[in-house]
């Protein structure tokens, strides 16, 4: 610093001890500058107080000599003491050159930064509001400052700028979004510790509806659950409890469809405590928002399958996600088997698609555990919309659905009780959907007769009532079915042929699934088929203990499969 410049209106006293090496003499420099401000603001003289705070910040703030910081730094905090209520008329030029000095090399001069914004913030207030997002910022980073003592002195300003944001109801919410999505991300755990810490503070503040943003940060609360730190973890737990109070007080007013995918992602996450917690949200979002959940079900179902596998060791996560395969399947109804105009709900959303993708974001989780199959089924997050119309349609996406089912059923790694959810699936469907599930039957039928020489009772049983459902489906049925006895009987990969018009007493609700299991099971074992030849290169080994139970099990009520 040239000792022969001219620093009016500060006097070369003050200047020498802005410079000078000790703290004590610098806050002497202090002092006056704080007098001459004071001076300045009864005379209202403007134009030397903002000369005062250049000086200031150019010359010693953010000088090359770190002295010269230190004096500039303290200065700074003088001039906003002595400008008092008026301080917020220069909070600009006062709070950008103490930012600055955070990203110093020296500790100590980050100490002092935060020592000066602390006395800049506690003076201005509420003012300083319009400037949080920088502020935040620079927080964010001194949370994860290395030094204990930088760290301490940027929590308590921390704590000062959150009494802040609690008491006024001028927050920017909408211009913090950005920022919030972005930080949540880091992975150091203090700075996650440091995001955490906000959301629960913006959450507890009844002017601050934080919920309608959610789908822009439940992705990085996912993250966070999964830090290796243990008060991390509870500390996002609390936080998405809190947020999962807020929807189940307020579902009409929450974006469900904007956040399914966020949930299908973490479903299928190898760690137990954010599968288990996603698991959970996704039970309640289709239990609270029913058939908005419709346009995702490819990607529930291979998220949801896989787990019903699981052993005792994964007991929680196996149950609930019973419970969502159970209410998923109920919200498919015969209305979803109408060609026309899909129905409408009352909900204040836009139809999703599901294939919309998911923004790139760093460790977003991905793969299912224990199962093979591709979990890109319906997993793009939907682009964020704006809540336009009062009832939207909603549309049974039955590709990707039957496309899921087929994938697992084929995958003979999966575990029994996967493979009975995926055939009960498919009964269900062709119940409820019997003209849509026909267009997939020549690509279903294959699996369906390979999954008959399965080594699980259950799993036969199962099968054999959904090849019966085929065979009875109005929508498969011929006009010429031949002779169903006959010894030149064929069963087509396309389609079960039932008995003619004169044995329709077999058809007759509710008896008809299991007769015509039974009339199947007979067909198969006068066909090619059951003699070992299925046309696909595997023979078709069925015990004749399973037929023979099909034959001679009472009949039972088409309903009965759950």
């Amino acid at each position: 610093m040239n000792p022969e410049k001219d620093f009016a209106p500060l006097t070369p006293n003050i200047v020498r001890a802005l410079n000078d090496k000790l703290y004590e003499k610098r806050k002497v420099a202090a002092l006056e500058i704080e007098k001459l401000v004071r001076d300045f603001v009864a005379q209202n003289n403007t134009m030397q107080i903002k000369h005062v705070i250049q000086t200031l910040s150019q010359e010693f703030a953010l000088s090359q000599h770190p002295h010269s910081r230190k004096g500039g730094l303290i200065g700074l905090a003088a001039c906003s003491i002595a400008l008092g209520k008026d301080s917020g008329l220069y909070l600009k030029e006062l709070i950008e050159p103490v930012l600055t000095c955070f990203n110093d090399a020296d500790s100590r001069l980050r100490y002092y930064a935060c020592e000066a914004l602390y006395n800049i913030v506690k003076v201005a207030r509420g003012a300083v509001l319009p400037h949080f997002n920088v502020l935040f910022d620079g927080l964010s980073k001194l949370a994860a400052d290395p030094d204990p003592n930088v760290k301490s002195g940027s929590e308590l300003l921390d704590r000062l700028l959150k009494d802040i944001v609690t008491e006024s109801n001028k927050f920017d919410l909408v211009g913090f979004i950005p920022l919030l999505r972005e930080r949540i991300y880091s992975n150091n755990q203090y700075a996650r510790q440091f995001i955490i810490s906000w959301i629960l503070v913006l959450v507890s503040v009844p002017d601050i509806n934080l919920l309608d943003y959610l789908p822009e940060i439940l992705d990085g609360l996912f993250q966070i659950l999964g830090d290796n730190g243990k008060e991390i973890r509870k500390m996002c737990e609390v936080v998405l409890g809190e947020f999962l109070k807020e929807i189940k007080k307020n579902p009409s007013s929450v974006k469900f469809a904007e956040m399914a995918n966020i949930l299908v992602i973490h479903c299928q996450t190898t760690d137990d405590l954010i599968q288990l917690t996603a698991m959970c949200w996704m039970r309640e979002f289709i239990q609270l928002a029913g058939r908005v959940m419709l346009p995702y079900s490819s990607g529930i179902l291979t998220a949801v399958l896989p787990c019903l596998a699981y052993d005792d060791r994964k007991k929680s996560i196996k149950e609930v996600a019973n419970v969502c395969n159970q209410s998923l399947m109920k919200l498919v109804t015969p209305e979803d088997d109408e060609p026309d105009e899909p129905k409408p709900v009352a909900q204040r959303q836009t139809e999703p698609n599901p294939e919309d993708s998911l923004p790139k974001q760093e460790g977003t989780a991905n793969g299912g555990p224990g199962g093979s199959c591709d979990s890109s089924f319906g997993s793009g997050i939907s682009v964020f919309t704006s809540a336009s119309i009062d009832r939207a349609p909603v549309t049974l996406h039955l590709d990707g659905i039957v496309q899921v089912l087929n994938c697992h059923l084929s995958d003979t790694a999966i575990g029994m009780m996967t493979r009975i959810a995926v055939l009960k699936w498919l009964y269900h469907l062709y119940i409820k959907t019997p003209r849509k599930m026909f267009r997939h039957t020549d690509s279903l039928f294959p699996i369906l007769l390979q999954t008959l020489s399965d080594e699980s009772d259950e799993v036969v049983l199962k099968d054999l009532e959904v090849l019966a459902e085929i065979a009875s489906s109005p929508a498969g049925q011929t006009d010429d079915p031949g002779t169903p006895d006959g010894p030149d009987f064929r069963v087509s990969h396309s389609e079960l042929r039932v008995p003619s018009s004169g044995r329709a007493n077999l058809l007759n609700p509710p008896k008809a699934s299991h007769c015509l299991a039974r009339h199947h099971v007979q067909c198969l074992r006068n066909s090619e088929y059951f003699q070992g030849s299925t046309g696909l290169g595997t023979p078709l080994d069925m015990p004749s203990h399973i037929t023979d139970h099909v034959l001679k099990t009472p009949l039972h009520d088409k309903e009965s499969y759950g």
